[in-house]
């Protein structure tokens, strides 16, 4: 299967897969910038794509990123059918500026399949071994 890019920035780095059985391909930073304590920014990332029909990539954080300086991804659902810019939502969540550089790694994207399901309205839902629990409802 190919995911096509386009690089709109001449800064783009085209993502890559760090290792052969990664899940997640790298999303790069094209430009510098420090992101302050609880700050949330879009980084625009320089790239668009064509994803195939059928499938979607959900963009999530960097595991080393998110532990040792608490920068976490907000949002993060690129369609097949979306043709601009890709950008990412980043925060801070730690205590300390974080100095993002042109190059950087800022998040990871996954691919994965979109199946497409019916809406339906029913006056009742089957019953479920979990009930109406909700938050918590599972114990500790």
């Amino acid at each position: 299967m190919q995911l096509k890019f386009k690089k709109l920035n001449p800064n783009a780095k085209l993502p890559v897969y760090g290792r052969e059985t990664d899940a997640g391909f790298d999303l790069y930073s094209i430009e510098d910038y420090t992101l302050k304590p609880n700050e949330r920014k879009v980084f625009q990332i320089g790239i668009s794509s064509e994803i195939p029909e059928g499938y979607f990539v959900m963009v999530k954080p960097r595991s080393g990123l998110a532990v040792k300086s608490g920068i976490d991804v907000l949002a993060g659902i690129i369609d097949c059918g979306y043709r601009n810019e890709w950008g990412v939502v980043l925060i801070n969540l730690g205590s300390e500026p974080y100095e993002f550089k042109k190059g950087d790694k800022i998040a990871q994207g996954i691919l994965l399949p979109c199946p497409r399901a019916e809406m339906v309205e029913v006056q009742e839902l089957s019953e479920a071994e979990r009930g109406l629990g909700g938050f918590g409802s599972s114990g500790r």
